[in-house]
């Protein structure tokens, strides 16, 4: 495993990184549970000036920040500040609301003169994280753990070595203890060492099923709690709207937002059939009009996807697709010259004989259905292994709520897609994984909920 940073819209190898050795591995876990040791004892208000302080340099090293993932896996400029605005408010959150989860819950005591549970750290957990969304993954995995008083290690995706080193600095600069929050290079191979030994009491992975299969077999066969977010195929359903052609445009940009690279965009465009001739139509000439380019120049909408091979996938996804009897509207094919770039596409004809069916597509293509009723609907929503978030458009809000509540997803949504916010719980059901992260179910997750009770004299 190589950690490097090649600039996606370029394809050049701008710096390399030393993978971690085999015999470093015990020492970074030595670190990691003696720093425990001290991070436990930390004040609460101590540790919340450490948060605050992690929140405020993202704000002030904005620019700074944003180019380095512009480079790393070519996100726009103007997404990347997205990004990082939302990863300060949830430092913030945790600052400000987290103290609150800490405390003492009085039980009904059930005979006893008191019953109450406590919330408390279990140690140093380990994080694999993704690289679609560098700096707000790993934010919503260590500050809650580092509010409870966990420690936490960080393997971050092999082409985030500079954002992942940066997100260390900034922890440590705020006050973290360097063995508090560490950072490593690491192989899968020592990743699974790490799960395996009893210095590391948890793991929390965001990435495809195939890695998430693999850590929660390591996890279970060590008794390690796992939390898995593994992706999704939403469905955006609509029912009815005033204005298709609108409607169209904003799903447009909710589907190439990180060039498709989200695990909750919208991927499958469910609409009524009155609808939907209007809506492909719209939808077509928004995909057709998107300005695909140079992440760091303002006037891009698409970057390039993460790399070569990436881009290549999703390339030929479309390609298999069409093989195989479906429609394809606009784009879809690799761009000429340097980069990973691809031209947005835009598919329709899909059946559930297809492999375009049941799989996540991780780019720029949207995928539309005709549906006759809401059950329909609701049938085809449910169809796919994966179930991370969905939403429903309707004027008529009790409707789609009827239908969003029948939806076997971790969030649903009415009228909005995608919402990710510091107090809501993110996570999904099936392939798309277990477990929550933010809010308040973050701080529960790697947990001690330990009950305390007193006997009646």
């Amino acid at each position: 495993m190589t950690y490097l940073t090649e600039n996606p819209a370029t394809g050049e190898v701008e710096q390399t990184f030393d993978t971690m050795r085999d015999q470093d591995v015990d020492d970074v876990l030595a670190r990691a549970d003696a720093g425990y040791q001290q991070w436990r004892t930390t004040s609460i208000d101590e540790r919340v000036r450490m948060l605050r302080a992690t929140a405020a340099a993202y704000r002030d090293r904005a620019v700074e920040l944003a180019a380095i993932v512009s480079r790393e896996m070519g996100k726009p400029l103007a997404q990347a500040h997205g990004e990082l605005a939302l990863t300060s408010m949830i430092y913030d959150w945790y600052a400000e609301h987290g103290p609150a989860q800490l405390e003492t819950e009085e039980l009904d005591p059930q005979g006893a003169a008191s019953s109450i549970v406590t919330r408390s750290p279990v140690g140093a957990i380990l994080g694999i994280m993704p690289w679609n969304f560098p700096y707000y993954q790993v934010a919503r995995f260590a500050a809650p753990n580092l509010l409870l008083g966990n420690t936490v290690v960080l393997k971050h995706a092999p082409i985030c070595a500079a954002s992942s080193a940066v997100m260390e600095e900034i922890a440590h600069v705020a006050g973290v203890p360097t063995d508090a929050y560490i950072n490593v290079y690491a192989s899968n191979e020592q990743a699974a060492t790490m799960i395996a030994d009893k210095r590391i009491h948890g793991v929390s992975l965001t990435g495809s099923g195939r890695a998430g299969a693999a850590v929660a077999q390591t996890a279970a066969a060590h008794l390690k709690k796992s939390v898995l977010e593994l992706g999704g195929s939403d469905a955006f359903i609509v029912l009815d709207t005033p204005d298709v052609g609108a409607l169209a445009a904003g799903a447009a940009n909710g589907r190439v937002m990180n060039c498709g690279q989200a695990c909750n965009s919208p991927k499958r465009f469910i609409v009524h059939e009155d609808l939907y001739d209007g809506f492909v139509a719209g939808l077509t000439s928004a995909f057709a009009g998107l300005t695909v380019g140079d992440p760091a120049d303002p006037a891009t909408q698409v970057g390039p996807l993460s790399s070569v091979t990436a881009r290549d996938n999703v390339v030929e996804q479309v390609k298999r697709a069409v093989a195989q009897g479906a429609t394809l509207h606009t784009g879809g094919a690799a761009l000429d010259g340097p980069g990973a770039f691809m031209a947005p596409a835009v598919l329709t004809g899909v059946t559930s004989e297809m492999d375009a069916f049941g799989e996540e597509i991780f780019g720029p293509v949207a995928v539309v259905y005709s549906v006759s009723d809401d059950d329909e609907a609701v049938a085809l929503a449910n169809a796919v292994d994966y179930g991370l978030s969905g939403s429903v458009w309707s004027t008529d809000v009790e409707r789609a709520t009827a239908v969003a509540d029948r939806l076997d997803v971790g969030m649903a949504m009415v009228n909005e897609h995608g919402t990710s916010l510091p107090g809501l719980p993110f996570g999904g059901v099936k392939a798309s994984g277990y477990g929550r992260e933010l809010g308040a179910w973050g701080m529960s997750e790697f947990a001690n909920l330990r009950l305390r009770r007193i006997a009646a004299s």
